[in-house]
């Protein structure tokens, strides 16, 4: 079967057709393509149609589709069985991993998804502060839990969905909202509330396109929690051995009270984790009463995947495809500029955003300002030559160390002869 008529089944079992929302490629004016494998920098789709992918997979995929060190490790531990519910050898040696790349993680709880390590470090700072609010930022998506999905940016900017209908308020009136990169409003929410328990912040934003944080704002958020006796969490999902080997903490040396981490350490299939320093961590169960539990947090398969994949990306050369990913974002930017089409271009590391607008973008207002239908052109376009991009504009493109300089070129071609 073909996209259109697998698309046609979905739609009468899952709601939209779809089991994550941004996949209907509502936006970008579509019906989605069904994937029938992937290697390296390329999907194949249901109908055979090869294309250079620029989600590869929401981030995870540093190393490419189906690197061979990390199917490897996924075949052989499989071979032994799936899950256990029990602990085993291959948490340990993930964990051990993730706190030598990250010391600042004296101490970390294995679960199943990025929503699953930020409801839970939330749970946590709460329950060590003995507070109840939370700042969170206009545009920062921290996955789907209910205090969470006050203006989160991402899938449910993408559909115009204003926060989401089953979600007292009650709960989103725990959660005070600022504007990225204004260290102002956090200090005014500050000095106007005195129940806050934590900050959680993407240091770098990831779901409103790719946004970078101000300089000196990261630590002026560290200051704040500091003097008000609130944790500052990092969550470094996205940015987690992608921005650089150590994450974003790396890059800015700021260090949160807790990180929240999730995509590549598992590469590729569903894991994510929590940690920090070791006198709040204790605060969980059984160390302490802070509840969370998970059957499948910790399973071997998705263990020995993280791990191949760390220990490779630890031998990977972060520097040029820093380079190699600028180079080629600044490429396609002045290609599109020279057709008198309006570009900013955002970029860290190996992620970037076109938005299509004059300007800065430093926070969600700026990108919502962006053309979000011209985005869709842009999108259907570049599908037509092969090439998988996100589709929504609040979202970012990832390249891996699969892409090549031949990907690159060819897809400089492609954009030469498109109209918009």
């Amino acid at each position: 079967m073909n996209s259109k008529e697998l698309f046609k089944q979905a739609q009468e079992i899952f709601p939209g057709g779809v089991n994550s929302p941004v996949r209907a490629c509502k936006s970008v004016g579509c019906d989605p393509l069904f994937i029938r494998s992937a290697k390296g920098s390329r999907l194949i789709t249901a109908e055979g149609q090869e294309l250079i992918d620029f989600v590869m997979s929401w981030g995870p995929m540093l190393l490419g589709h189906a690197n061979p060190e990390v199917f490897e490790a996924i075949c052989k531990t499989a071979e032994k069985g799936a899950s256990f519910g029990a602990p085993c050898e291959e948490e340990v040696l993930l964990g051990k991993k993730i706190m030598e790349i990250m010391p600042h993680m004296q101490m970390i709880r294995m679960v199943n998804s990025g929503t699953e390590a930020t409801m839970s470090a939330l749970r946590l700072a709460r329950g060590y502060t003995k507070k109840n609010k939370v700042i969170k930022f206009e545009g920062c998506y921290h996955g789907h839990s209910d205090c969470f999905l006050a203006s989160a940016g991402s899938g449910v900017a993408t559909l115009s969905i204003p926060g989401t209908p089953g979600v007292p308020q009650e709960f989103v009136d725990h959660t005070l909202l600022a504007p990225y990169n204004d260290l102002e409003s956090v200090a005014k929410l500050f000095k106007e509330n005195d129940d806050i328990a934590c900050i959680i912040v993407e240091p770098i934003a990831g779901n409103m396109g790719l946004v970078n944080p101000k300089e000196g704002y990261l630590a002026g958020l560290r200051k704040l929690c500091t003097e008000n006796k609130a944790l500052l969490i990092f969550d470094e999902v996205i940015t987690g051995f992608r921005a650089a080997l150590g994450g974003a903490t790396e890059c800015f040396a700021v260090q949160p009270d807790l990180t929240c981490l999730g995509k590549i350490i598992g590469g590729g299939l569903p894991v994510g984790c929590y940690g920090g320093k070791k006198e709040i961590m204790q605060h969980i169960a059984p160390s302490g009463n802070v509840y969370q539990a998970g059957t499948l947090s910790g399973n071997p398969v998705a263990m020995a995947a993280g791990l191949a994949t760390l220990n490779a990306l630890s031998k990977c050369n972060y520097q040029k495809l820093t380079a190699d990913t600028l180079s080629f974002a600044n490429s396609l930017a002045d290609i599109l500029r020279k057709k008198s089409i309006p570009v900013t271009l955002n970029h860290s590391a190996s992620l970037f955003t076109l938005f299509f607008k004059e300007g800065k973008v430093e926070n969600f207002a700026d990108a919502m300002q962006a053309d979000h239908a011209l985005y869709g052109k842009f999108y259907r376009a570049m599908r037509d030559k092969n090439v998988n991009l996100a589709p929504s504009g609040y979202e970012c493109a990832f390249t891996s160390f699969a892409h090549t300089a031949e990907d690159f070129a060819s897809i400089l071609n492609s954009v030469e002869s498109i109209s918009l």
